[in-house]
C-alpha cells in the first residue's frame, strides 16, 4: 500500500508535470474557474457505449442499405466442414509446409486436400465487401462530424488564428463547453473502437490497433490532466480532415466506382501531404518547439509531449513515403488496385488510418499486384 502511495506521490509530482512554483491545487477545477477535471475521465466510457449503439443502428438502418443500393453484393462463402484437427491448428495465418505435411499424416489427406481446406476457411472469416463498406461509412461519418464540429467549437477561439494563446497564461485555462465535449467524443470514439474491435470481424493488424487507440486515449487523458488541452484540440482538427477523405475512398473502393475512388484518393493525397506534412510541422511543432520556450518556463512533462508529437511527425514522413507509392502505382496502373485497407499481410494494413493525436498506428507494406474485384 505505501509503495503504490510513493508510486502515485512520485508519478503525479508537480515538479514533473506543471510549470515551475505551480501545484495541483493552483489549477484545482471549480465552477468558476472550468479548469479540466481529472473525474471527466470517466464520462467517455458510458459515451462510447452510445457511440457503439448508434453505429450499430445505422450501420442496419442506413450504410448497409445504401450498400446494397450501389450494388454491393454480399458474397457467399461455402463454409469448411468442421474438423476438431484443423480447427485447432487453424490460426488464420498461412501455416508453414512442413505443419501442413504433418496434419495431412494425421488426417490421412493428401496435403492440396488441407490447403484447400485452410484456404476455405480463411475465405469464410474474410469480411465482406459490405461489411467493410458500413465500417468506413461510420468511420467517414465520424471524422466529418469531429472536423466540423472542432472547426465550429474553435472558430471563435484565439489559438485558432494565433497559436500563441495556447502558452499565454498557462496552465491557468479554462475548458468551454464545446472543448469539453470535443475531447470528451473525441476520447467516446476511441473507446469505442476499443470495445468493437471484440465484436467485428477480427483483422491481422487487431492488437497493433488495439495498443494505437489505447496510445490515443492515454496521450489525450494526459494532455487534459496537464491543461494541455488547446494544443490538442488544435492536433484533432488538423488530423481529422484527411481522415474524412481517406475513408470516402474506401467506401467508393468498395462500391466499384472507381473512377470516384481515383478522384478522391488524388485530393486525400494532396489534403495529407498539406495538413500532415505542411500545417502540422510548420504550424504546430513549430510552435511548440520554438514559440513556447519564449513565454513558458518547461517542464519535463512538456518535453515529454512534444517529442511525442515530434515522433508523430516521424510517422507522418513514412506514412507520406507509402502514399506517394499507392498513387504512383495507381497512376501506373491507370487505376487505384486493390483493397485501400486491406486484410492481406502484404499491403498497408492502414495507411493513415490513425493516429490522431489519433493516430500513432503501424503499417504494412503496399501490395502492387494487381487484383480482381
Amino acid at each position: 500500500m505505501d509503495l503504490a502511495r510513493n508510486f502515485s506521490k512520485a508519478f503525479w509530482s508537480p515538479h514533473v508535470w506543471l510549470p515551475p512554483n505551480t501545484s495541483w491545487s493552483d489549477i484545482e477545477p471549480t465552477p468558476e474557474n472550468g479548469f479540466a477535471d481529472y473525474r471527466h475521465l470517466l464520462y467517455p466510457l458510458p459515451l462510447a457505449l452510445v457511440l457503439l449503439i448508434l453505429r450499430y443502428t445505422l450501420e442496419r438502418v442506413l450504410f448497409a442499405p445504401l450498400g446494397r443500393n450501389l450494388g454491393i453484393k454480399i458474397s457467399r462463402v461455402k463454409k469448411a466442414e468442421s474438423n476438431p484437427i484443423l480447427d485447432k491448428a487453424y490460426t488464420g495465418k498461412k501455416l508453414k509446409q512442413k505443419q501442413i505435411t504433418a496434419l495431412a499424416k494425421q488426417l490421412d489427406w493428401s496435403e492440396r486436400k488441407v490447403e484447400r481446406w485452410l484456404r476455405q476457411r480463411r475465405a469464410q472469416d474474410k469480411p465482406t465487401k459490405l461489411t467493410k463498406f458500413c465500417e468506413n461509412s461510420w468511420r467517414c461519418l465520424y471524422y466529418t462530424f469531429s472536423f466540423f464540429f472542432g472547426l465550429v467549437v474553435l472558430w471563435d477561439k484565439p489559438w485558432l488564428w494565433d497559436i500563441n494563446h495556447c502558452y499565454y497564461g498557462y496552465p491557468y485555462h479554462s475548458v468551454a463547453p464545446g472543448v469539453w465535449w470535443q475531447y470528451m467524443i473525441s476520447m467516446a470514439f476511441y473507446w469505442s473502437l476499443c470495445f468493437s474491435q471484440y465484436f467485428d470481424v477480427k483483422r491481422k493488424d487487431f492488437w497493433q490497433m488495439f495498443v494505437h487507440h489505447i496510445a490515443t486515449i492515454v496521450l489525450m487523458s494526459f494532455s487534459w490532466v496537464g491543461n494541455l488541452t488547446r494544443v490538442g484540440t488544435l492536433v484533432l482538427i488538423v488530423h481529422d480532415c484527411a481522415d474524412i477523405l481517406l475513408e470516402a475512398a474506401k467506401m467508393a473502393k468498395y462500391a466499384n466506382y472507381q473512377k470516384v475512388c481515383d478522384f478522391i484518393f488524388a485530393i486525400f493525397t494532396i489534403v495529407w501531404i498539406v495538413t500532415r506534412m505542411g500545417v502540422y510541422p510548420f504550424w504546430i511543432i513549430y510552435s511548440t518547439s520554438v514559440e513556447a520556450p519564449k513565454i513558458l518556463p518547461m517542464f519535463p512533462a512538456y518535453y515529454i509531449f512534444n517529442s511525442l508529437l515530434s515522433l508523430l511527425l516521424v510517422l507522418h514522413a513514412f506514412w507520406t513515403w507509402l502514399i506517394l507509392r499507392i498513387a504512383y502505382n495507381a497512376f501506373n496502373a491507370g487505376q487505384m488496385e486493390g483493397d485501400i485497407r486491406s486484410d492481406s499481410s502484404e499491403e498497408i494494413s492502414e495507411e493513415v488510418n490513425g493516429l490522431s493525436t489519433n493516430n500513432i498506428s503501424h503499417t504494412k507494406k503496399p501490395n502492387t499486384r494487381q487484383k480482381q474485384n
